[in-house]
């Protein structure tokens, strides 16, 4: 059995421990919150419909480390936010811990690699970052297609959906209370690009942003436009893209949350031969749960930073470092006569 903790009990958090309950190598050890009272009262009201492992006494406060230190823990699975959480979280629990995280801020992803790298090597563990579905296995459909199709061009396109990262981007806000983003693909850049054309389409061109923003009781109406303004500015998250800003009532927010579909696909285009023949690759991925898909695969990773870690190896890695059977629960002979 692998040994997990979950840090930080969220929307991703429990979307994890659905996942652990479905992965019969795979055991909840411990969760780590900010808030272990919250997360103790969520746990407990969904215990018996979402998992089946014994932790009800196996919530810790983050700052109680004697604690959580003390617990048999393989993996820790982190799933707080890229903005602010995960910058902080993920060298921290490094020290500690094998670690997989789902950090999705594309621009600052070299430099977080390269200081979870050093510090996981220094302490002996693996560190497994910004896996999930983009960056994640979109990122490896990239590097395939241009892998196959040496001088391809690639497009990535997401949603319609829900952004957890953005959504708790906003969320940081001064003002605000709740936040949830909607991504919409522009289908105008998609169509003429599968129609074997080769667009240089910016930003904003391929992607729309709506978000929907509750602010705290007492903000004045005066301060919403700055709230507004700080959505629209935020670099690597909404500055390069046409965005809408809608405030809305607590009712509204939670019908809006009660589900949290995404998806999206990657396409690439180019030429082979020596005749230039046209050649396109496409991935696509549709999730009813974002949360949950986003679980689903960082427990993978868990399974491959465990069998790693077993190896002997240390530092960090990407979805682009690891043999797909080392996330596959199946044995290799199951693998060749099955999977092949």
């Amino acid at each position: 059995m692998i040994d997990l903790a979950i840090v930080g009990y969220g929307n991703v958090g429990k979307g994890v421990q659905s996942a652990i309950a479905r992965n019969p190598d795979m055991n909840l050890s411990a969760i780590i919150t900010r808030n272990p009272e919250r997360a103790r009262k969520d746990f407990l009201g969904d215990f018996e419909k979402v998992t089946t492992v014994s932790c009800r006494n196996t919530i810790y406060d983050i700052k109680d480390k004697e604690r959580w230190q003390e617990k048999n823990i393989d993996v820790a699975i982190l799933c707080g936010g890229s903005k602010q959480d995960l910058p902080e979280q993920g060298p921290y629990f490094a020290r500690f811990f094998n670690t997989v995280d789902s950090f999705d801020t594309h621009a600052n992803i070299p430099e977080y690699f390269n200081k979870i790298d050093k510090i996981a090597k220094a302490k002996n563990t693996v560190s497994i970052i910004s896996t999930g579905w983009d960056p994640g296995i979109f990122s490896l459909e990239r590097v395939l297609a241009d892998s196959f199709v040496p001088e391809a061009k690639h497009y990535t396109f997401w949603g319609p959906g829900v952004s957890q990262g953005h959504s708790d981007a906003i969320r940081k806000v001064e003002g605000v209370e709740d936040a949830i983003q909607f991504t919409m693909p522009i289908q105008e850049a998609i169509d003429n690009i599968r129609a074997g054309n080769h667009p240089d389409l910016k930003t904003r061109e391929k992607h729309r942003r709506d978000c929907r923003v509750l602010v705290k009781p007492g903000v004045d109406i005066a301060d919403y436009e700055k709230i507004k303004h700080a959505i629209k500015t935020m670099p690597n998250y909404f500055a390069d893209y046409e965005t809408k800003v809608t405030f809305v009532d607590r009712k509204e927010m939670d019908k809006l949350k009660q589900a949290m579909p995404h998806g999206g696909f990657v396409i690439a285009t180019g030429t082979i031969g020596s005749n230039r023949n046209k050649a396109m690759t496409e991935y696509r991925c549709q999730w009813d749960s974002n949360p949950e898909a986003t679980g689903n695969i960082l427990v993978a990773h868990a399974r491959a930073a465990y069998r790693m870690s077993k190896e002997g190896k240390t530092g960090a890695f990407t979805i682009l470092d690891i043999p797909a059977s080392y996330l596959s629960i199946h044995s290799k002979e199951k693998l060749l006569k099955e999977f092949m």
